[in-house]
């Protein structure tokens, strides 16, 4: 078995959810769960496909976000995941849980805009996603100042009132 790293590439401010499912039918149910979750949500969603033509599958409503899908699901290439990216100005709090609640969806392993590397392990028959590494680690613990930032913004951006 060889373990290796695949750099999620993507432009700064944009947010992804990656995942494994279990089915084909994940491409279709996902984008059906976004599109009623969010009116006129942008995004693109790659599939990569564990049998039979084992082809990456993809659809979305932005065809940016389509590629960037695409590019990362071809890199990645590990069984049965998915990857979904959101166009600037959507984030995943506004769907993780449709997603998670898509019956085809087994897992989600991060959902983040931080730059993020997937832990893959290969092996005679394939690839599969072990973990991520999502953003860089702990710095130290937050003080007054850093909780005060924290609830100053959360209700400057709208999730928190008062």
């Amino acid at each position: 078995m060889d373990l290796s790293t695949v750099t999620i590439e993507k432009p700064e401010p944009i947010n992804f959810i990656l995942g494994q499912s279990h089915f084909i039918k994940t491409v279709e149910d996902i984008h059906e769960t976004l599109v009623t979750a969010v009116p006129g949500i942008k995004f693109g969603l790659a599939f990569c496909e564990a049998s039979g033509a084992c082809l990456i599958r993809f659809t979305g409503t932005d065809e940016a976000m389509q590629q960037l899908a695409i590019q990362n699901a071809q890199a990645l290439s590990a069984g049965h995941c998915f990857i979904l990216f959101l166009a600037e100005g959507f984030y995943p709090v506004n769907v993780l849980k449709a997603v998670q609640g898509v019956p085809e969806v087994v897992r989600i392993f991060c959902a983040t805009a931080n730059p993020t590397q997937v832990i893959i392990a290969e092996t005679e028959q394939g690839r599969g996603i072990l973990g991520v590494i999502d953003g860089f680690s702990s710095k130290g613990v937050e003080d007054d100042a850093g909780i005060a930032w924290r609830k100053d913004l959360l209700r400057k951006i709208g999730y928190k009132l008062g």
